[in-house]
């Protein structure tokens, strides 16, 4: 049977690099539902279409087209052992939505906990190079020169998404609608926690572990 990995967590705490991680270890397919959604729209697939109805009209995409993209998606040979989802879900009408969909496939849930202020910290020290892209951060990976890139000369920028006030209203959203998730998986005993604040690669080890050590059982 399939293995279905979920992962929860605040914005910056780590999801999109441990999914990755995950998928090449494992041998699942990393599935972001962010590039899902990008996908459809840019190959103006019919299920793009029938989003893109959705979106010009400035109306929300219904879960049930988006849980229609996903499962399309893990339809495709790459998912046959099993998928990490990344961005999805993100509420529990959206939780609600694909356990019905999955039926008697269980999946797991891995939360990564980061505190609030950890994450802002991250995200906010964080800065980009126009030139090469790398990423520096003002506190854990300081370039020798402020604002410039070690690697390339390049001037280094801060993203709007990374600025502090955008950040800490991107956790008041996640602590509104996607927090309550941990509750929700943790009342089916499907919930496993792991210390998101450690290094990726101490991180990754306590994601696998956790796989490895089967279901959690309910009483």
């Amino acid at each position: 049977m399939a293995t279905v990995v979920i992962l929860l967590g605040g914005p910056g705490a780590g999801k999109g690099t441990q999914a990755v991680r995950l998928g090449e270890k494992l041998g699942l397919a990393h599935i972001s539902t962010g590039d899902l959604f990008r996908e459809n729209l840019k190959n103006d697939t019919p299920l793009g279409r029938q989003a893109r109805e959705f979106m010009d009209s400035g109306r929300l995409v219904p879960d049930s087209l988006v849980i229609e993209m996903l499962f399309d998606r893990v339809a495709a040979p790459d998912c046959a052992n099993g998928y990490v989802l990344d961005g999805f879900p993100r509420t529990e009408p959206q939780a609600l939505a694909l356990e019905a969909a999955l039926g008697d496939l269980k999946p797991r849930v891995l939360n990564l906990e980061v505190a609030d202020e950890v994450i802002v910290q991250r995200a906010s020290g964080r800065r980009l190079c126009r030139g090469c892209s790398a990423i520096w951060h003002a506190t854990f990976n300081a370039p020798s020169k402020a604002g410039v890139c070690d690697t390339c000369g390049g001037e280094l920028y801060q993203r709007e998404d990374d600025q502090e006030e955008v950040v800490q209203e991107r956790l008041n959203v996640y602590h509104a609608q996607t927090a309550p998730l941990v509750e929700f998986y943790s009342a089916r005993g499907l919930l496993v926690g792991v210390d998101g604040e450690r290094s990726p690669s101490e991180v990754n080890e306590s994601l696998v572990a956790a796989l490895a050590a089967g279901p959690v059982e309910t009483n």
